[in-house]
């Protein structure tokens, strides 16, 4: 086969490939506008939204939207949100916390703990009119948490020392390259008291408990579904079941489906990144979970900004000043 032969071939396979994945490119978006074009019709008809929070909890308007789009639709007769997660951002709590709240004042709001719901994935539970758990699920860790490194030893072991100039003592205090001073020290522990306080009283209005009462389950500790319900933390346990039951008694139909919304997390289209996903995996051999990887690197959840309120498996054993 002579050389021109060879290049004619190559030519032909690349369009061939070419054709391919534009191919796959058109039948993939048909489907996603046939999806998109069924959705509004779908969430038109009455039902019960459920809507899953799992994970670290951030500031996440996604989300909040999410919620509010649920709340303030005729359609939906009632909200389940379900909760898997060990908490995070204080702030990201509160926000949710908050669109929950407002959803309430339209219609009954369910939390359907599933395998943990601690620290601010307890605060998110406790803005809704009903708490279901499993008899093994996790609750409570209520409580706030700063947390800062400190590479002071490390740094001197290397021969680097960091040094500044600021213009007063409390200025970016405290500090991973010296020892915290007990005025930086009585500062931070004013500030994780007073969110504490907040959440506190957040817990005590939301499950219509004495604050006292409150108080003396806000050390950080953690319960069981079946410890929650003793205490006061949990309404009843069980699922899906104890949860119609439960909304049928708030004069919510029995036999309403519960339709799963999830928010849009990216801009160009219902399904645009997994498109693009597939291309890339097409084209490079590499892959399609990968595209999702980068998406997770870049989307923030390598970095918590703020306080935390967050379970930390096994922290318990170590001892703050």
């Amino acid at each position: 086969m002579d050389g021109q032969a060879i290049v004619d071939r190559r030519r032909l396979r690349r369009k061939l490939s070419f054709w391919r994945v534009f191919a796959l490119v058109v039948v993939v978006a048909a489907i996603a506008m046939l999806t998109y074009a069924a959705l509004p019709g779908l969430r038109s008809s009455e039902q019960i939204a459920r809507i899953s929070i799992t994970g670290l909890v951030q500031d996440d308007d996604d989300l909040i939207k999410l919620i509010d789009d649920a709340g303030g639709n005729e359609a939906v007769k009632a909200l389940v949100i379900t909760i898997s997660t060990p908490g995070g951002t204080t702030y990201g709590g509160e926000r949710i916390h908050d669109a929950l709240l407002r959803a309430g004042e339209k219609k009954p709001v369910v939390a359907d703990v599933r395998t943990l719901a601690a620290s601010a994935g307890y605060m998110i539970a406790a803005s809704t009119d009903y708490i279901v758990a499993g008899e093994s699920s996790i609750v409570g860790s209520i409580g706030v948490i700063f947390q800062y490194p400190q590479l002071k030893e490390l740094l001197d072991k290397i021969g680097v020392r960091m040094e500044e100039i600021k213009s007063s003592p409390m200025k970016a205090e405290p500090s991973p390259f010296h020892d915290a001073s007990p005025e930086a020290k009585a500062m931070i522990r004013a500030l994780v008291l007073d969110s504490y306080d907040w959440f506190v009283d957040l817990v005590a209005e939301g499950r219509r408990m004495d604050r006292a009462k409150v108080l003396a389950l806000a050390d950080g500790t953690i319960f069981t579904g079946r410890q929650g319900l003793a205490n006061g933390l949990v309404d009843e346990l069980g699922g899906e079941a104890e949860i119609r039951a439960y909304l049928e008694s708030r004069s919510v139909a029995p036999g309403l489906k519960i339709i799963d919304w999830e928010p849009s997390r990216e801009t160009g289209g219902l399904f645009l990144p997994r498109i693009s996903g597939l291309l890339f995996e097409r084209l490079t051999g590499m892959p399609i979970q990968l595209s999702d990887e980068l998406r997770e690197l870049g989307g923030g959840k390598l970095f918590l900004d703020g306080l935390l309120s967050v379970w930390q498996f096994g922290h318990n054993d170590m001892k703050n000043d």
